[in-house]
Formats: structure tokens, sequence, C-alpha cells
């Protein structure tokens, strides 16, 4: 996702400076596009594909990003959101019921937080995977197989995932940017692990 060109007369920085500053446009157009709730998935999506693309040499703006998301927003996205949506409400309820004093309720919220975090993750991963774009059965089967297989980006996910919730949390008018940051973190680790299969 590196570029090893000079900087241009004119340029006040770098090329790296450039993808950091794309990142956070494409992470403040993400996160706009995520307010209907049922958008997020695609808009996570189509933000992965947008910074995969800059390390192909095409802009990663969020004016590309409107037109990728424009183009793409079908039933099937809709439904990946109606679907994220439902398995967080269930995911919340069962976490708010272990607090309500049943028996074993210790012992399945540890069970719980495990689920929600394996399916968090395989969420996460379809959003990166290029399949994301046509075909969302396709995205998870492949991002439920390579959260198993790469337990280390799956590590990195989680990581950074824990440092988007941190910063929004310490500083909320950061919620808005941190999409962009997480969404360069999911297409860095499918690259890697594409590269890793090459």
């Amino acid at each position: 996702m590196s570029h090893t060109r000079t900087r241009e007369p004119g340029e006040l920085f770098g090329p790296r400076m450039t993808l950091f500053a794309d990142t956070l446009s494409v992470g403040l157009a993400t996160a706009v596009a995520c307010l209907p709730l049922l958008t997020a998935p695609a808009a996570l999506s189509t933000a992965c594909a947008v910074l995969r693309g800059a390390g192909e040499g095409r802009p990663a703006t969020a004016g590309r990003y409107a037109g990728l998301l424009r183009r793409r927003l079908c039933l099937g996205d809709l439904a990946a959101g109606a679907l994220t949506l439902a398995v967080l409400l269930l995911c919340a309820a069962d976490l708010a019921l272990t607090r309500t004093g049943l028996p074993g309720g210790p012992l399945f919220a540890v069970v719980a937080t495990a689920i929600t975090a394996g399916a968090t993750l395989v969420g996460l991963r379809a959003c990166a995977c290029p399949e994301s774009l046509t075909d969302w059965r396709a995205a998870l089967r492949a991002a439920a197989r390579d959260t198993v297989a790469d337990p280390g980006g799956s590590g990195l996910i989680l990581l950074a995932l824990t440092t988007a919730a941190a910063s929004a949390w310490a500083l909320p008018p950061l919620a808005f940017l941190t999409p962009g940051p997480l969404a360069l973190a999911l297409t860095a680790v499918d690259v890697r692990l594409a590269g890793r299969r090459c």
C-alpha cells in the first residue's frame, strides 16, 4: 500500500501523508454513510475497496468513495446491514441478561463475549474482502476461513477495533474519523494475507 514516488514541486506533504489525509477523508465519508445503520457494512466495505485501490494507483478520495457507494447499494447490502444490526442487538440483550443474576450468568457472559468477538471479526474481515462488493455470502465464507487460518491478522483487527473504540471514547469528535483508519487496517490485513497466498 506504499508508494515510492517522491514529492512533486509544490506538494506540501510526501506520499505517505497524502495516504493519511485520504484515509481520514474516506473515514469521514464512511461515518456519514453509516448513519442510517443499515448501510454500515456496505459503507465500510466500500471504504476498504477505495483504500485497496490506493495501493494500485487509483485515487482514494471521498468523491470516488461516494461514487462507488452510490453504484453498489442494493437489497443485498441492506440485508447485510439488517443482519448486522440484529446480531448486535441480540448480543447486547444477551449480555444485559447476564447482569440480572440468572444462574450461570458469569459463564454465559464469557461465552457470549467470545461469540460476539468472533462474529465481529468475521464481519469486519468480510467487509475487507473484495467479494463483499458483489456477493456477501462469498465474502462471509472467505472471512470465516481467514479468521481461523490467520490468527495474527485477526489479532491485528481486534487491536485496530480496540484503538478505534478507545479513540472515540476518549475524544468523541474522533468517532467520525475512526472508520478510515479501521478500514485501512482491515485492508492491510487482507492484502497481507493475499500476498502470503501468492
